[in-house]
């Protein structure tokens, strides 16, 4: 992929914390009959997606601790892939994370991995310098940039966990803002200010089709829908 210029956005770098930590948090809060209930990534269990984001924390992980000499390519806007239609299920490292959840069995032993990784991926985070230039995915970013791209990923992950289970705790609202801002920058328009931002989000990414209403307050950017982030 070639280097791209793009507007530079900054998050608190605290706000990955807060969003991580709030994301882990709802997952050791569920019961054991909740991760065999439909998240809101399609085709994923709960289990799936659990084993999904302690996937999420060994990338963290790896990537903090690759540090990178040359200049950036990336910032936490142009970090993402962005396409059209959602995935198909059909990609091997998605079928992979589906037979991994399954080999756990058991609801704890996934919620103590996620644990014990993702609060290791939590101290690296603190630990980083903001302006340390990381590599990952062939791409060179700031560490700063790379958290703050992360807090999308957790936000958005916390909103496909609670999909479909109402009892379960959501993302911070801090996490939802922080989020929607990002994803406006992504796609260069803001959205309504009669959306809230877990609407933004949903109907942004395509997790949720627009209703009547919301489709003729979008205006052009309607058409523009979903930005599917990867």
């Amino acid at each position: 992929m070639s280097a791209r210029a793009a507007p530079h956005y900054r998050a608190d770098v605290d706000l990955f914390s807060r969003s991580w930590t709030a994301l882990r948090t709802a997952v050791a809060e569920l019961p054991d009959e909740a991760f065999a209930q439909p998240s809101g990534c399609a085709d994923w269990l709960v289990q799936d997606l659990v084993c999904h984001l302690i996937i999420d924390a060994q990338d963290v992980l790896i990537t903090l601790v690759t540090p990178a000499q040359t200049e950036p390519t990336r910032d936490a806007v142009t970090y993402w892939e962005v396409a059209r239609t959602p995935p198909t299920g059909d990609d091997p490292l998605d079928a992979l994370t589906v037979r991994l959840a399954a080999a756990y069995q058991e609801p704890r032993l996934l919620k103590f991995h996620l644990d014990d990784v993702g609060s290791a991926a939590g101290r690296a985070a603190g630990l980083a310098d903001p302006a340390l230039r990381v590599g990952t995915r062939d791409e060179v970013l700031t560490a700063g940039d790379y958290l703050s791209a992360y807090v999308m990923e957790w936000t958005l992950h916390h909103l496909d966990l609670v999909a479909h289970l109402p009892d379960a705790a959501g993302p911070p609202a801090e996490g939802l803002a922080g989020a929607r801002e990002l994803l406006e920058k992504i796609a260069g328009a803001a959205f309504p200010v009669s959306f809230s931002d877990e609407d933004a989000l949903l109907v942004g990414t395509g997790r949720r089709a627009p209703t009547g209403a919301e489709r003729a307050a979008l205006g052009g950017l309607a058409a523009k829908l979903p930005f599917v982030l990867g």
